[in-house]
């Protein structure tokens, strides 16, 4: 068979209509499509044991091997779909390839957010039945809500970059062009396939017509919010509207006091919001968040002779409190995902939950190392989970910032006892308060499992890190008596 590519990737993200657009595909004589193939917690689809005889095992090891396998299958054109949080290998591999397809698939970023909430509380993500449709609507968080536009946002920005710097072009759909014959049919004659739909694919059914407002339990609180943000990137098309420039929603200014706070993800961000509040006398609630680089300019230019800080915390503190926050922990804002397949795949000894009276030091460290371990191949590109900013080396995060505007002053959480109320001291405040100490995660203190063998594991994981700003060991060696 004869097409103008050797396989395809439908680059998507969740909620935005890619099973329909994947069952439409696969109603082509000739075309396949091999669902989530990159997906880092199953191979496929949820219960599939492999894709083409290759096991998830055999494509985390070698994703090339497995986009070998899908360009090489017989009489058809092959593909699968790919969102921003599946193996970065893969992706890397198909953006450079001329000869992959490349599917654009976009939804307005609200529309899948709310989506996304729905499904989460109703547990029903495809629908085949209208009869069997599970009623429910989404509570709408603010900050989750920033992340997911942003994540979406970097996706759709890489994917751009890499198509420009390659001299390629990528066939754009819309969640609305999803029902559209004639819109089909245009990307099956631009993937060179010579069949055509006589009609579009009638088992998936949408699972929430209606208004946004009809779908949203706060509707109050989210168009309060909705209104903070840059509405014009919202439903950012990557080939017309303006590049998005670095993120400064998280930056924390006080209440009133010409301070802003920079956190650099698994630092001790709670204490010095606590130390900000208190600097004017203010509940935490007043700190001023969320601002998008205009607002963040804005204040600025209100506060004449302000002062920006970040806060620098030693790898093996920082990466501890990951572990202990994100992994041993449930509920909102945890890697769930990353848990299981840490006690699935790597035999870590995690505890059903934190409290559990079984829970050893030995087994706490023995969890933690294998974290670590996790940790070394993410950063070094070897899993097919993206880096997340909590365990990315802090030397980025640092370079990040500086794309908007570096911080004025650089400080270590050991020193801040007495660095906070100087910096306060600098812009005029003479009575500030010395900010409390994070409180020690646990259920175990790293104090308690630390040895040397941890020590040089998270010295060569952070080896920059601790080169650039002279990180010493925590442990120190006992001298010889005598």
């Amino acid at each position: 068979m004869i097409t103008n590519f050797d396989y395809f990737v439908v680059l998507a993200g969740m909620r935005t209509g890619s099973n329909f657009l994947e069952a439409n595909l696969n109603a082509l004589d000739g075309v396949k499509c091999h669902g989530e193939a990159f997906n880092p917690h199953f191979i496929g689809y949820p219960k599939s044991k492999d894709v083409l005889g290759i096991s998830r095992a055999a494509r985390d090891l070698d994703p090339g091997g497995l986009i070998s396998a899908i360009r090489n299958e017989s009489g058809v054109l092959g593909g699968f779909r790919f969102f921003y949080d599946h193996d970065p290998r893969a992706l890397k591999l198909a953006l450079d390839d001329p000869r992959c397809a490349k599917i654009v698939l976009n939804r307005n970023p609200l529309e899948s957010y709310v989506s996304w909430k729905i499904a989460q509380s109703t547990g029903q993500w495809i629908l085949t039945d209208v009869n069997r449709r599970k009623d429910g609507r989404a509570t709408f968080r603010l900050a989750e809500f920033e992340q997911f536009l942003e994540d979406l946002q970097s996706f759709q920005v890489d994917i751009l970059k890499a198509l420009q710097h390659s001299g390629q072009t990528a066939f754009h759909v819309g969640y609305e062009d999803l029902r559209d014959l004639e819109t089909m049919n245009g990307l099956a004659k631009w993937l060179g396939v010579d069949a055509r739909l006589d009609a579009l694919d009638s088992s998936l059914i949408p699972q929430n017509p209606g208004p946004l407002s009809a779908k949203v339990a706060n509707l109050s609180v989210m168009t309060e919010a909705l209104a903070k943000l840059d509405t014009f990137n919202l439903n950012r098309v990557p080939n017309f509207e303006p590049r998005r420039g670095p993120s400064v929603k998280r930056h924390v200014a006080a209440a009133r006091a010409p301070l802003l706070f920079l956190p650099i993800s698994g630092g001790p961000a709670a204490s010095v919001e606590r130390w900000l509040a208190a600097l004017d006398n203010e509940p935490e609630s007043n700190l001023q968040r969320g601002m998008n680089q205009k607002q963040m300019r804005q204040w600025k230019t209100k506060h004449p002779g302000h002062r920006s800080f970040a806060i620098l915390r030693h790898p093996l503190d920082r990466i501890h409190h990951v572990f202990c926050t994100r992994i041993l922990a449930t509920g909102p804002g945890t890697f769930s995902a990353i848990r299981t397949s840490l006690i699935r795949d790597r035999n870590a000894p995690l505890p059903d939950r934190m409290d559990d009276p079984s829970y050893s030091a030995d087994r706490h460290r023995a969890g933690f190392d294998i974290f670590l371990g996790f940790v070394a191949a993410n950063l070094a590109g070897q899993t097919p989970v993206r880096v997340d900013p909590t365990w990315a080396s802090q030397g980025e995060t640092l370079r990040g910032f500086g794309e908007f505007a570096l911080p004025d002053r650089i400080l270590r959480e050991d020193e801040l006892p007495w660095a906070l109320p100087r910096l306060a001291a600098d812009v005029g405040i003479d009575t500030a308060p010395r900010p409390q100490p994070e409180k020690p995660d646990g259920p175990h203190t790293l104090e308690a499992i630390l040895d040397s063998a941890l020590e040089a594991r998270a010295a060569e994981i952070y080896q920059r890190d601790y080169m650039m700003f002279g990180f010493e060991t925590k442990r120190q060696p006992q001298l010889a008596e005598g």
